[in-house]
């Protein structure tokens, strides 16, 4: 704004030096057209803006003029009057500043957060406290106000684990088990019975006939006991179907284990054991034509080592149910496929360099 007044004083300047030398008949004719020049265009432009050093030019020029000539000028007395006051204003107001306390730095807000997820028994001053002791000082409110905003609430409430904790901590001790049905080339239905362990998604096929009788599914229960898969169980959750009898939930009471049944029609209050039938559905026995009983067990062992050593799932983080440790790939030359029920499923996995 002071380069263009400048400008803008220096032309005016050199116009009135060159003006003086001019016949003053000459100079008062042209100043009547330029008035007449002024009128015609504030007709047309009724809404003309001017910028702050053009402001402050004509409210300097206007001082010089005797009262009845500042008549043809753009504005009226009282505008440059109010632009006179405006610029005494900016003159002595102060720089604006920001409301309020000054925003607290990225870290510091990193470091509160990081402090109360890994001590969920610390309160706003303890919290505050240990951010002293490594020189950065932060209010409570203001620790306060942090944890809020990031959706912790105060300590008491912090404790304890959070609901998806719990589950996957219970789930170590919980399995269930259920029922799918396979119809074979002759439609003759066939009714398997499998196991799957909650925490590693472990699934174990018990056995498949054609007619599940109570004492059949009692001695499949007696069998897994033996293998030593109920230890370190506390849950076992079925549905109400009446294959599981009474002698059937006796076994698991023996081993200590707590059998719980599912609300009546309501599938999934045992997720897991649904969400592995519609699994091997889509991935295997909807794309197979089951002869017999003995080509049923074998697609259904070969399925099963798949589906506990290869397979990733998406709850447990895209990793397999038994752990393997394999090689690490060099390039992709290394890759070895390995084809399943006939190239149903495929398996890959990196060859030793």
């Amino acid at each position: 704004m002071l380069l263009s007044f400048v400008y803008l004083a220096f032309t005016a300047l050199l116009r009135l030096l060159a003006a003086g030398r001019r016949d003053p008949f000459a100079r008062e004719v042209e100043l009547l057209a330029l008035r007449h020049e002024l009128a015609v265009l504030r007709r047309q432009a009724p809404g003309l803006r001017l910028r702050p050093a053009d402001r402050a030019f004509l409210a300097a020029l206007a001082r010089l003029l005797p009262p009845d000539r500042r008549r043809g000028l753009l504005v009226t007395p009282q505008t440059l009057l109010r632009w006179h006051r405006e610029l005494v204003r900016r003159k002595w107001a102060q720089p604006p500043r920001g409301r309020g306390r000054p925003p607290l730095e990225k870290h510091v807000r990193h470091l509160v957060l990081r402090f109360a997820r890994e001590n969920p028994r610390w309160g706003y001053p303890r919290i505050a406290g240990e951010l002293l002791k490594l020189g950065i000082r932060v209010s409570p409110s203001s620790v306060r106000r942090i944890l809020l905003a990031a959706g912790l609430e105060p300590a008491p409430r912090r404790i304890g684990p959070s609901w998806s904790q719990f589950i996957r901590q219970q789930a170590a001790s919980i399995i269930a088990c259920d029922f799918f049905t396979v119809e074979t080339l002759s439609l003759r239905r066939y009714y398997v019975l499998f196991f799957i362990e909650l925490e590693s998604r472990r699934v174990h096929i018990a056995g498949c006939t054609t007619n599940p009788t109570g004492a059949w599914v009692t001695q499949q229960a007696r069998n897994l006991s033996l293998t030593g898969l109920l230890e370190q169980r506390r849950f076992l959750i079925r549905d109400r179907d009446s294959k599981f009898s009474g002698a059937f939930d006796e076994v698991f009471r023996s081993e200590g284990i707590t059998v719980i049944q599912t609300p009546v029609r309501a599938p999934k209050a045992n997720a897991h054991a649904e969400r592995f039938v519609r699994t091997i559905r889509n991935e295997c026995l909807d794309w197979l034509l089951v002869i017999g009983r003995r080509h049923l067990e074998h697609t259904l062992r070969a399925f099963i080592a798949h589906y506990n050593a290869q397979r990733p799932h998406r709850g447990l983080q895209l990793r397999t149910p038994v752990t393997i440790t394999r090689p690490p790939l060099a390039n992709a030359e290394q890759i070895q496929r390995t084809d399943l029920l006939g190239g149903l499923i495929h398996e890959y996995s990196a060859t030793a360099a």
